[in-house]
């Protein structure tokens, strides 16, 4: 196990050097003064689509707008906002949300693009479904001699929709939050029956497919994002006075990193924050890595520039609001200083300093509910990549090694859970963003068309 850990360390430290930062952020702002900040000024409107007022059921697709968002916040609203948070603050202090911050704003435009691809260049199955996603947006919109990038995109995607680090969070969070308090915890065993327990709650589900997937956690994220932001607000409520200082700190901290306690980049402590907090960023918000355009391929449009806008939310309200809630709670409560904790243990403990009876019950219960509805839509993710691989027909295999896998988050360290799938998300984002900066144009175009008619 010491050398699995090691050898995922090296893996993702060598993934995200300098040029995977380039590619990420600077395409990013590339696409973001390519379009002009055009989509930026159409968020209004992106808010109506999701309401359901252009719904049209003659429309190619499987899904609405609403659930096609639902579904890609699911994966994306969750441990990476509750632990990956506090992971990033632990090794990188205050200033690391500032880099996640930055990741998020160029993220809304990159996921601006990579949606509006996914339905604009849609292609079929070996069954003949419509399927959306970046392996068909590559081989549709760049032509069949770029498949390798698209092939390179669904090996390291089967990987990467692995849910071993939300699993792994989850099973910290109730051993440390239930079982522990309990004195019932007892080792490998507590964490193999969680496993078992997780892995036949996501196989209910996974195994009917996308349409349950998506009806399923258009129900449950709603109502648990709403009780974790209450608790959140009441907590930066108690702690008012703190609020400010802090707030002033995540932007000076960004460029001094005197918390900083993670490996130096480009020289230097700033380079290592910088590179922090666009790795949790990314891991956030998910934008550039190219499983989000996989959800939002299949919603029922014909308008491609339609879903780009929906998509856009995600990254503001998963990283630039859940996420800096998060970030407040731990900073003002002080835990982040007076605890050794890190990842969900961190989290907890600033909800326990404030709600001392029932906030780390609380907490676990929308860890639960992120988690596993996250376990559900990283299965349809995986399930995309195999299809694509070896046939539509083969794609449900995938569904039982995913299953098989939970079993392997929960009896894993963190470390090398959190390491093994940053290595992988920074492999998917590699096809995604070359095959999104080479297509930008096509976006561009189809924007533009689609913004002069709203006009008309």
């Amino acid at each position: 196990m010491d050398f699995l850990d090691t050898l995922f360390a090296d893996m993702a430290s060598l993934a995200w050097g300098l040029p995977l930062l380039v590619l990420l952020m600077g395409g990013g702002l590339y696409l973001l003064f390519r379009i002009r900040f055009l989509p930026f000024r159409y968020l209004g409107h992106a808010v109506a689509i999701l309401s359901g007022k252009y719904n049209n059921e003659h429309d190619a697709g499987e899904i609405t707008h609403f659930q096609a968002l639902t579904t890609a916040l699911s994966a994306t609203v969750g441990m990476g906002n509750i632990s990956g948070v506090a992971v990033a603050i632990a090794i990188g202090g205050p200033g690391a949300v500032f880099w996640m911050w930055v990741s998020a704003v160029i993220g809304m435009s990159t996921k601006f693009f990579t949606a509006s691809l996914s339905v604009l260049y849609r292609g079929k199955d070996t069954e003949g479904n419509i399927q959306g996603g970046p392996m068909y947006f590559i081989t549709e919109g760049l032509g069949k001699k770029w498949k390798f990038l698209a092939v390179f995109f669904s090996v390291a995607g089967l990987v990467g929709a692995l849910p071993v680090f939300n699993v792994n969070q989850l099973t910290q969070a109730i051993n440390d939050l239930l079982l522990k308090p309990a004195n019932v915890y007892t080792g490998t065993t507590s964490n193999i029956a969680i496993g078992v327990i997780l892995a036949v709650i996501t196989a209910i589900v996974v195994l009917g497919g996308l349409s349950r997937i998506s009806k399923t956690t258009s129900k449950l994220v709603p109502g648990m994002v709403l009780l974790y932001f209450g608790m959140v607000l009441f907590i930066l409520a108690v702690n008012f006075s703190e609020v400010p200082t802090y707030l002033s700190l995540i932007f000076t901290d960004a460029f001094s990193a005197s918390f900083y306690k993670g490996d130096a980049f480009l020289g230097g402590v700033v380079g290592g924050i910088i590179l922090l907090g666009i790795r949790r960023g990314a891991f956030s918000n998910e934008a550039g890595i190219g499983t989000a355009p996989m959800a939002h391929g299949a919603t029922k449009t014909n308008e491609p520039i339609r879903e780009g806008l929906v998509a856009m939310l995600g990254p503001a309200i998963d990283t630039l609001v859940v996420c800096t809630l998060t970030a407040l709670a731990i900073l003002v409560t002080g835990v982040w200083q007076s605890s050794e904790a890190n990842g969900v243990t961190l989290t907890a403990a600033a909800f326990t300093e404030t709600i001392p009876q029932y906030g780390k019950y609380a907490l676990l219960l929308c860890i639960a509910v992120f988690s596993i509805s996250s376990l559900f839509s990283y299965s349809y993710y995986g399930t995309k990549c195999m299809s694509f691989l070896f046939g539509a027909k083969h794609k449900g295999i995938y569904n039982y090694f995913y299953i098989a896998s939970i079993i392997l988050g929960a009896t894993t360290s963190l470390s090398m859970m959190i390491n093994l799938i940053d290595t992988f998300f920074a492999l998917m984002a590699i096809p995604t963003m070359v095959a999104t900066i080479l297509l930008a144009p096509k976006v561009i175009a189809e924007a533009r068309r689609y913004f002069s008619s709203l006009k008309r």
